[in-house]
């Protein structure tokens, strides 16, 4: 649980939408904007268990690691 809070942490300086999350077939979606966020920030959350979305389009984040529904 610690990986997922510390990854919510790097998100929130990038916003904080009242609804940022959507999990479909295992997966959970981050919708934070990939342009805006760090490169620095980018290889942090990789290592945590996010990736830059290709598979909705490549508008958010992704995770198979916490996108258990």
């Amino acid at each position: 649980m610690e990986d997922l809070i510390k990854a919510l942490q790097i998100f929130l300086k990038y916003g904080n939408p009242y609804a940022p999350f959507h999990c479909e077939h295992d997966y959970l979606y981050v919708d934070i904007d990939p342009e805006i966020v760090s490169d620095e920030d980018k290889k942090e959350l990789d290592k945590l268990g996010f990736h830059e979305d290709e598979e909705y389009g490549g508008e958010g984040f992704g995770s198979y690691r916490f996108g258990s529904c």
